[in-house]
């Protein structure tokens, strides 16, 4: 069942797509509702073209009454075919109206679990496929210490001023706190560069492109619109990365197309009202480096299993312990047909936090984007399918970074691997160190 949702596919299997859809918790009548909606748009188009073609009928016979010279006839046919015209303008906005409500159920409808994601309803019921190292390594008192409080000791992390700025969960970082930031994004573009072509995309883009993702029309409430020039702020760059190719065919040879882009991501996290708040746990705006790629459906999986595994490896660089979770049905994001997420640990808080969510989404946003590939052995053009990554999300990374490789005198020294990226000095120095 490679479509999602592919409206053939809503139309021979119905049930097939009820029961798949049931284990992500999506009720029968949303599916019942759009296959409602379906066969009153085709009942409708039926309709308009009888009557389009009852109107061109009696228009010929009209101009042929006239130029019979039966004026009475042509009149009697002039007045029938206006009527008749009259019930198609009402019917054509009908069908329009039917049209639009279709499309808006078909957009609102998530894509169909992959066979092999495990059954479940919410987050707790993901599996955890391995944890790296098996066991976490102790901790002392000094690395028990939550990073907005490190932050604000060592002079890197400024919440308060972030706040003053632009509000609440916008965080602003000063120093060595801001070039360990921008050392996290280079190095990790570095070590993508030899697969994916890196991009530097807009961040604030078109309602189409966010369409086309499936981020909306579901999730707006969760995103920054700018009306006034009817842009919105991308949540992530896979947004603008999966438009690149939007109503365009690509060549089988050209497959996969891998891309990355560090960009900002803003995200209002309407859900989030006093939860996670603290820090860097949850916030509005945060850089991210992402692994974009469009495939054909053989690929998709060894791609899958690729970006997964760079997005450990850059983890196991930075020498932070991290555990693999493959997400239940329930818990996967819209687009997602399978999702596997990687989540470090945090010894200040005391929690898991997710770093990186790694989706294939099968063919459901190049279906909605119109992206297609043409067969290197002919044939009609074939719908892309798409996956990306985070490798991986900032703000959890700098904070389980800093919390981690805090030293007993309250400074921090970061790992080997970020030694190029920082001129050459790993050790941020506590307050007294820098008075020296």
């Amino acid at each position: 069942m490679g479509h999602m949702i592919d409206i053939q596919l809503l139309r021979s299997s119905p049930e097939e797509v009820i029961a798949a859809l049931s284990r992500r918790g999506v009720d029968r009548a949303e599916v019942e509702a759009l296959i409602e909606s379906d066969a009153l748009v085709r009942a409708l188009s039926g309709q308009v073209d009888l009557l389009r073609a009852e109107v061109n009928t009696l228009s010929r016979r009209n101009a042929s009454a006239r130029r019979g010279g039966d004026s009475a006839l042509a009149d009697r046919l002039g007045a029938q075919s206006r009527e008749v015209g009259e019930g198609l303008k009402a019917l054509e906005r009908d069908a329009e109206a039917a049209r639009t409500a279709f499309r808006d159920l078909w957009l609102r409808l998530p894509n169909i679990p992959a066979d092999g994601a495990p059954d479940g309803a919410t987050s707790d019921q993901n599996v955890v496929v391995r944890s790296h190292p098996e066991e976490l390594p102790a901790y002392g008192s000094h690395q028990r210490v939550p990073h907005w409080e490190i932050g604000a000791e060592l002079g890197i992390l400024d919440m308060e001023r972030g706040a003053k700025l632009s509000g609440s969960m916008f965080p602003m970082y000063r120093g060595m706190g801001a070039r360990l930031l921008r050392s996290l994004g280079a190095f990790a573009l570095d070590r993508h560069s030899e697969l994916y072509e890196e991009i530097h995309p807009p961040t604030m883009v078109r309602t189409e492109t966010m369409i086309s993702t499936g981020h909306l029309p579901k999730f707006a409430d969760e995103a920054y619109h700018i009306e006034r020039d009817d842009l919105w702020a991308i949540p992530t760059a896979e947004v603008p990365l999966t438009s690149m190719a939007r109503d365009e065919i690509l060549e089988e040879e050209d497959l996969p197309l891998r891309l990355t882009a560090q960009t900002a991501c803003f995200r209002r996290e309407a859900g989030a009202a006093g939860r996670d708040t603290r820090g860097l746990l949850r916030v509005h705006e945060f850089d991210k480096v992402e692994l974009f790629a469009y495939t054909t459906e053989a690929q998709a999986a060894g791609e899958l299993d690729q970006m997964v595994a760079r997005a450990s490896s850059l983890l196991e660089s930075l020498c932070l312990p991290y555990r693999v979770l493959d997400l239940c049905a329930g818990d996967l994001g819209n687009s997602a047909r399978r999702t596997f997420d990687l989540e470090v640990y945090s010894p200040g808080c005391d929690r898991w936090l997710e770093v990186s969510s790694v989706s294939w989404c099968g063919d459901y946003q190049a279906r909605r984007a119109g992206i297609r590939y043409r067969p290197s052995g002919g044939g009609k053009p074939v719908v892309a399918h798409t996956l990306n990554g985070s490798a991986l999300a900032w703000a959890r990374i700098w904070a389980a970074l800093v919390e981690t490789n805090r030293l007993e005198d309250g400074s921090v020294l970061l790992p080997e691997c970020l030694g190029p990226y920082l001129g050459g000095s790993l050790l941020i120095s506590a307050p007294q160190d820098r008075r020296r």
